[in-house]
């Protein structure tokens, strides 16, 4: 039983098996490869980039280079021909709305760690030149805290981190971006509490008037029947992406924790946040339990996912998704404070044989703090 994962789900509806407009196998990956071969200076085109600065071979070279030019060669005015003049991020805690936001963010995180460095990890991705790319770029970050900044004086340690972001592409400019950073695993390893961390952030937003909304239940349950039995699929293109979606439903929505047994590999590593490493179907649970624990009453909600075949055999799967829930139990967070909590985060899925070998989840932990750091300074706490 264990070693035999429920049936694929075959039903997809109709608009959700377009195939993409180029083969992906003939995309560069990034898990294999080394820094000069993702970012060539002799390699042909891949696959139509029209409206892409010539430099970019296909997709993946793109999000590679570019983030490369920008944030280790220091070009940040390449967000101008990068990004649109509206291009809106998402994160955890709020959205910037514009170009020169996106600027200042960069430059106020350059400022406190000069020597980061981002190394990517995996481009998961979809899409055409045409219609636009979607992808979803896994980073690990390492370097030193040398510099004053919004962390305070520098400890001069050192630190790695993992980030998710998400973007929209067409025609060379990203006009939509999902971030989430690992940013509590970076003050752990500077030896800094993230509580005053937390509790500034909390003071800022309140300062400017952001209160956390607490709409009551989130809809998970309808009254008093049980959640439903099928996730809704009809944001999958494969057969592959929409099991994944009944898994994770089952599992966060219904509860059916017993299915981490049935679809994760017995040898399964999964890499979390504040830098866990963990193996093992029991690991996995345990901090699935944690999770859930932390909101008992949370709904999970996927928002987008993409495929791409994997050089390693099978595929990679990147879920973008949202938790709502209240801080209810213990788990990650402490203390009860029954404040309401939302979640930004991405997990991206090595399967093979229909079986989870490996996951890489990221969501922002700090920005979960501050929320209830913000939920006790509106309740005058």
């Amino acid at each position: 039983m264990a070693d035999n994962p429920p049936p694929a789900v075959s039903a997809l509806p109709a608009s959700a098996t377009t195939p993409a407009a180029a083969d992906p196998r003939a995309v560069l990956q990034v898990e294999r490869r080394d820094f000069v071969d993702l970012v060539p200076t002799d390699r042909p085109q891949a696959q139509p980039m029209r409206g892409f600065d010539p430099v970019y071979t296909d997709i993946v070279d793109y999000i590679v280079r570019c983030t490369h030019r920008i944030w280790d060669e220091r070009d940040i005015g390449l967000i101008y021909t990068h990004y649109t003049h509206n291009a809106v991020l998402y994160s955890t805690l709020g959205a910037l709305y514009s170009r020169e936001e996106v600027i200042h963010d960069t430059i106020a995180r350059m400022v406190s760690f000069p020597e980061r460095r981002g190394q990517a990890t995996q481009v998961i991705w979809r899409g055409n030149d045409v219609d636009g790319f979607y992808t979803s770029h896994l980073v690990t970050g390492v370097g030193r805290h040398t510099q004053h900044g919004v962390y305070g004086p520098p400890t001069g340690r050192p630190f790695t981190s993992r980030t998710v972001a998400d973007c929209m592409v067409l025609n060379n400019r990203i006009y939509r971006e999902w971030l989430a950073t690992d940013a509590i695993a970076v003050l752990r390893q500077l030896g800094l509490d993230p509580h005053p961390i937390a509790e500034k952030m909390a003071q800022s937003l309140f300062a400017k008037g952001q209160v956390p909304q607490d709409l009551g239940e989130n809809r998970r349950l309808i009254g008093q029947y049980p959640p439903e039995e099928q996730a809704d699929l009809s944001i999958a293109h494969t057969e592959t992406e929409a099991t994944l979606l009944q898994w994770l439903h089952t599992i966060f929505n219904r509860r059916m924790l017993g299915t981490i047994q049935q679809v994760y590999a017995a040898r399964v590593q999964y890499h979390g946040t504040s830098m866990r490493e963990l193996w093992g179907r029991a690991a996995v649970m345990q901090h699935t339990l944690k999770l859930m624990g932390t909101l008992p009453d949370a709904i999970f909600v996927p928002q987008h996912i993409c495929s791409v075949p994997s050089e390693e055999g099978g595929e990679k799967i990147a879920v973008r998704w949202v938790m709502e829930g209240h801080h209810l139990g213990h788990g990650l967070l402490g203390e009860p404070t029954g404040h309401r909590v939302f979640v930004l985060g991405f997990s991206h899925f090595h399967i093979v044989n229909r079986q989870i070998i490996e996951e890489w989840t990221i969501f922002d932990e700090l920005a979960m703090l501050a929320q209830l750091k913000l939920g006790a300074l509106v309740a005058g706490g």
